[in-house]
């Protein structure tokens, strides 16, 4: 079991053999934060990607994009938040439940 309670966790022989029993190659996954954007495990048979730079507007992390072209190649693309726009102003920080960090 997961310890948040909700799911669970796996290694990479589970995820070896998932992949081999259903003939492919890459495992894409998100809700997890990364903070370089994305981050490849078990052998690069499993990535997990993150769309949302500097989460919460406060920890600072890349976000990134998985896409493929017509022969399946791979291609991310990683990017920062943009620059605070002067006068805008930054919701109100709320304690962040610490399975997000």
């Amino acid at each position: 079991m997961n310890p948040r309670g909700a799911g669970y966790t796996f290694g990479s022989d589970i995820v070896e053999e998932f992949s081999r029993q259903n003939q492919i190659e890459l495992i894409c996954r998100s809700h997890q934060l990364v903070m370089e954007g994305f981050k490849y495990i078990y052998k690069e048979k499993l990535i997990t990607v993150w769309s949302a730079p500097n989460y919460c507007y406060r920890c600072g992390n890349k976000a990134s994009i998985l896409a493929f072209d017509e022969n399946l190649q791979k291609f991310l693309k990683t990017f920062n938040a943009a620059p605070q726009q002067e006068g805008s102003r930054i919701p109100a920080k709320k304690p962040i439940p610490d399975y997000f960090l």
